[in-house]
């Protein structure tokens, strides 16, 4: 889910930065501080929205640099259990496929592709044994967070599921609403043919 979080911190502008607009040096220094920024808390910084309040600058002693107190809003991506997302398959290897949902990529572990027997083929395919249905890189689909962990900070993990209802390759799911609606449709003549 993306958000838009309000931050307060002291920003540190180095003496470098003294002719530029103070607005402009304290952006400066906050997205290069934040941009790609990841934790529990913020998630995945994307970009900074806008600086809300900058406080009056101190200097400390033997530093040289000003601090300002200051607010700001970040834009950032932060997935959430049983979140759906939508995204694109980047890689297929044995054991699943990765895929990407904007900043950051999950895996969908083979056992959770689909609900049939899978195998991987040589051409970085994944294959149903009874439906016939495939997975390839570049394939647009629709996948459930299972597991979120920010174990390692620098590389959070992400577990995906495509085998419930309405998840999996775009063009299964219309698959699957039509075939519901023709089953929906044999019982509503079914039952007024019983009348």
């Amino acid at each position: 889910m993306y958000y838009k979080i309000k931050v307060k911190d002291y920003i540190r502008v180095p003496p470098s930065l003294f002719d530029l607009d103070i607005i402009e040096a304290i952006l400066t220094r906050i997205k290069k501080k934040y941009d790609g920024h990841m934790s529990q808390d913020l998630g995945i910084v994307i970009d900074v929205a806008d600086v809300n309040e900058v406080g009056e600058g101190v200097i400390i002693p033997g530093d040289g640099s000003s601090y300002y107190e200051t607010s700001f809003e970040l834009l950032s991506f932060k997935p959430e259990m049983q979140e759906v997302i939508v995204g694109k398959i980047k890689d297929i290897v044995d054991f699943g496929a990765f895929i990407t949902m904007g900043p950051i990529e999950g895996m969908i572990h083979v056992s959770q592709t689909m609900d049939d027997f899978v195998s991987f083929s040589k051409e970085k395919t994944l294959s149903g044994k009874e439906s016939k249905r495939t997975l390839k890189i570049g394939d647009v689909c629709r996948a459930r967070i299972v597991a979120v962990s920010f174990k390692d900070p620098l590389n959070p993990k992400l577990g995906l599921t495509m085998r419930q209802q309405g998840l999996g390759r775009l063009d299964w799911v219309e698959e699957d609403v039509e075939k519901g609606d023709k089953k929906d449709t044999k019982k509503v003549v079914a039952k007024k043919g019983k009348k």
